[in-house]
């Protein structure tokens, strides 16, 4: 998965583009007045790459472009299970910060949950991390597919491989191209 940070990824096209197939991108649009006309790109690459767009936290704007679903952060995802149910082919993720939030997501009716930070994460919002031991043992209790977010590259993603976290993926903020 990617999260799109405008202020972190250069050429969001081109980091778009070496996703492997079968990848999601959470396009945040932060407001963009723009948001529109890139998200419509975006969905064009995606559909040529076979990726998932989903658009975050903004279901008008995941319409407006074609997207698959949504993503919601951690406050709206109450709301995952009334946007599955407006939009049946949708898929709806959420952001958790913690074991409670992960639990509440999934049991709105979120498809799956992204928990942050797992490790140390230069993202403004993240707070302390995880770690590998505490998101395994979330996992392993979670009611349906937590996700990785926060700190995430090549070398911590081997770290979760190896803690015993069955069935999870890595979410990769890229820096650019």
């Amino acid at each position: 998965m990617l999260m799109t940070d405008p202020a972190r990824i250069s050429d969001l096209e081109a980091a778009v583009r070496r996703l492997p197939r079968g990848s999601a991108i959470v396009f945040r649009a932060f407001g963009s007045r723009d948001a529109v006309r890139q998200g419509r790109a975006l969905a064009a690459i995606a559909r040529r790459c076979g990726l998932v767009l989903l658009a975050g936290a903004d279901p008008a704007l995941a319409l407006a472009i074609g997207a698959r679903g949504v993503h919601l952060p951690e406050r709206l995802a109450h709301r995952a299970g009334q946007l599955r149910r407006a939009r049946p082919g949708w898929i709806v993720t959420a952001a958790a910060h913690d074991e409670r939030a992960v639990r509440r997501a999934l049991a709105a009716g979120a498809d799956a949950v992204l928990l942050s930070p797992v490790f140390e994460s230069r993202s403004p919002s993240a707070g302390r991390p995880l770690g590998p031991i505490r998101f395994a043992a979330l996992v392993r209790r979670a009611k349906g597919p937590v996700y990785a977010l926060g700190g995430i590259n090549p070398e911590t993603a081997r770290r979760l491989a190896g803690s015993g976290a069955a069935g999870l993926a890595a979410v990769e903020a890229l820096s650019g191209p």
